[in-house]
């Protein structure tokens, strides 16, 4: 698929709509970008290759923009196949093209393509420039967002950001969605981890006068860029993005998500409209997860399951955690018919997060409600609802 980023900068990527996991996890049913670049000029740039699954496609529509002329240098900004993977094909194709990379973008290519002999490499240092004629690129390393090879790399003369995984979201070009929803659910499952990276990263991009950011994956970023910048120093920084209760819960025999349904009722009732509620057996669990990062509150409601809590609780608070998950009030309830010890498990999970505020308000739930539980979730409800 060939387009204009602007006159000299082309866009060469691909729609998937045959993946349905995105990195093996991430469910995707509205496919997947995977983001290419020409920048034709003296010389001839190319900002990294795509996944193996469209690298025909992807060679077709580099060709069709070089229009018989020879690509001077591949820019690898990041190693991951799904952004890699055709580098042997382009080199086999263009075999007399300079690759771009640092010291370990060429580890590890030697590492994905041990047969491939590389005749022209060129290793480039952090704030190292090249002039390709009238462009001029400039090389910002971004190491651990989210590979440790990564470079992101600014344009000058265009003011042009190619900005790797960042600022990219799940979802092909050729649907309509919101931009927010999924970028949320791609950067806090894949970058979440690496905040201080990416902190760093903005600090260095605050420094460069941008006018449009060009991304591994999703759409090309041209207007309200302040809005994007905002989005990832709130996501990076742990901060809640809004106001809002995040309700996440197990169930076994219903008795818990019937404790989970009132409680969404009175908090209705209590005048907070922003409440999402998900069964964690059932449901997408990045999105679950993503909206725990969007929310300043979150109800956790599990069962006493082993001695310990119910399976899909447990990978719950463990992506959270690996997130490192932060700065937000959690209430909990718990469900147990003999020894319920599901609230004092899911507390000891977040011992060593930052600036957790637990409500005061903790529900215990022997077997199914009664009315004392109903009026327990009633003041809980009542709390997460005048808390700050």
């Amino acid at each position: 698929m060939v387009s204009h980023v602007t006159d000299s900068i082309y866009y060469v990527g691909a729609n998937d709509h045959e993946v349905d996991l995105f990195e093996g996890q991430y469910a995707v049913p509205q496919g997947i970008a995977y983001n290419s670049y020409v920048i034709v000029d003296d010389s001839i740039a190319v900002m990294d290759t795509i996944d193996q699954a469209k690298t025909q496609e992807w060679l077709a529509s580099v060709e069709e923009v070089l229009d018989g002329a020879q690509p001077n240098y591949l820019v690898v900004q990041h190693m991951e196949p799904d952004h890699a993977a055709s580098i042997e094909a382009f080199v086999k194709k263009y075999p007399s093209v300079t690759i771009i990379g640092n010291a370990k973008t060429f580890q590890m290519i030697g590492q994905f393509f041990p047969n491939m002999k590389l005749e022209r490499t060129l290793a480039v240092q952090e704030g190292e420039t090249l002039s390709l004629g009238s462009h001029t690129l400039t090389f910002v390393y971004a190491p651990m967002v989210h590979w440790p090879e990564v470079m992101m790399t600014y344009e000058s003369s265009e003011k042009i950001f190619f900005s790797a995984d960042g600022f990219g979201k799940f979802g092909a070009l050729d649907v309509e969605e919101d931009w927010t929803e999924e970028a949320r659910r791609y950067y806090i499952g894949i970058v979440g981890k690496y905040g201080k990276q990416v902190q760093n990263v903005l600090k260095k991009a605050a420094e460069l006068e941008i006018s449009m950011i060009c991304p591994l994956h999703g759409p090309v970023l041209k207007e309200n860029l302040g809005y994007y910048l905002n989005l990832y120093d709130i996501w990076s920084s742990y901060r809640p993005e809004e106001k809002g209760i995040c309700v996440c819960y197990t169930s076994i025999y219903g008795h818990t998500k019937a404790a989970v349904e009132l409680l969404c009722r009175k908090l209705d009732e209590a005048g907070i409209s922003e409440v999402v509620c998900y069964d964690l057996a059932r449901c997408d669990m990045s999105r679950a997860v993503a909206d725990a990062f969007r929310y300043d509150k979150l109800v956790l409601a599990t069962t006493t399951y082993n001695g310990g809590i119910f399976p899909f609780m447990t990978s719950y608070l463990e992506n959270l955690r690996e997130r490192k998950y932060q700065n937000r009030t959690i209430a909990l309830i718990e469900n147990g018919s003999w020894t319920p010890r599901a609230i004092s498990v899911m507390k000891a999970a977040f011992e060593k997060s930052r600036e957790i505020t637990f409500a005061e308000n903790c529900i215990t739930i022997h077997s199914a409600m009664n009315e004392t539980v109903k009026e327990q979730i009633e003041k809980l409800a009542h709390e997460l609802a005048h808390r700050k």
